[in-house]
């Protein structure tokens, strides 16, 4: 299985690299992983609602332009599905035993996705109700893609 996953931003905090490179090491054996970043759009604190979607939009197109075709999309929305960690754990093994070799997460900026991005995702997925900074979600993502191999394969993992 190929996962890429597309965010915004570039990742400064070495704490989050560290652990980001952990997990992507653990995936190993499992599936091929790449992190691909696409430039922040520059937005100032406080914008209108207009000015939001103009920085969503120009992210979205710099994340739909990474993407490959036939990719499998999963974009991280806070009004997507939550699942359990069986749950998703079940929802890779699904794409997996349907053909789905390629699978991309996408990760928005601060402001979220932009309407095209949300579109285009075949799935859109929630980690919860609470808003998570978009570099720590990189972390949060790869540990449960992780424990998801884990679980199919029937592995051990810390609870």
């Amino acid at each position: 299985m190929y996962i890429t996953i597309l965010a915004v931003g570039k990742l400064k905090e070495k704490y989050l690299k560290q652990g980001i490179d952990d997990y992507i090491r653990r995936l190993g054996p499992y599936a091929k992983v790449a992190v691909v970043e696409v430039p922040d759009e520059p937005a100032p604190e406080t914008m209108s609602e207009a000015e939001i979607a103009a920085v969503k939009r120009a992210e979205g197109e710099r994340l739909l332009g990474k993407l490959a075709p036939d990719a499998y999309t999963i974009a991280l929305a806070i009004d997507g599905k939550a699942m359990t960690s069986e749950a998703f754990a079940a929802k890779l093994d699904d794409l997996a035993t349907y053909g789905k070799s390629k699978i991309a997460f996408i990760i928005g900026g601060s402001n979220g996705l932009s309407d095209e991005v949300l579109r285009r995702a075949d799935f859109k997925l929630s980690f919860s109700s609470f808003t998570f900074p978009h570099q720590l979600m990189r972390l949060i993502l790869l540990e449960q893609i992780y424990r998801a191999f884990k679980i199919n394969r029937g592995e051990p993992y810390h609870k």
